[in-house]
């Protein structure tokens, strides 16, 4: 028979056990996908300069994105993060196929490029900044206490 302290001790050493398992699988790493890329067979039933928009689609699928003119390119963006316990995730592998059209809607080019390929763009961002905003909702009252005229207020 067991006795109440070795049933207490047993139960500890499952405690930590199971304890030291699940912070162990909590830190492991999951990997997700996001986009899609066609793959290098369906690339080559691609024919340059007989192609058309409509047939590439109907051959590869749609694009993840399009150009911002009709007559741009097609895009296919496929992205592999690692997402590590709490830090933030990491982009693990990216692979970009861009089909350029020409003048007259014929596929003109089809580029593979890859994470090794890419340069960072850096984005600028212009935001209008007004008086309001950097003052705090106590200064702005405390600041029109002595602008009151209370013979405004009652219309003389």
């Amino acid at each position: 028979m067991f006795t109440f302290t070795q049933l207490k001790k047993s139960t500890t050493r499952f405690a930590l056990v199971a304890v030291t398992v699940g912070a162990l699988a909590a830190c492991s790493a999951v990997y997700r996908n996001h986009g899609y890329t066609p793959t290098p067979d369906e690339l080559n039933e691609i024919t340059v300069g007989v192609d058309t928009r409509d047939s590439v689609i109907e051959a590869v699928g749609a694009p993840s994105s399009g150009g911002v003119l009709d007559e741009s390119g097609l895009y296919y963006v496929a992205t592999r993060m690692r997402h590590y316990g709490p830090r933030a995730p990491q982009i693990v592998s990216r692979e970009l196929v861009a089909i350029s059209f020409n003048q007259s809607g014929t596929v003109k080019n089809v580029e593979r490029f890859g994470l090794e390929d890419g340069r960072v763009v850096t984005l600028q961002r212009r935001v209008t900044t007004s008086s309001v905003e950097s003052s705090t909702f106590l200064r702005q009252l405390l600041g029109n206490l002595g602008n009151f005229n209370p013979a405004a207020a009652l219309g003389q």
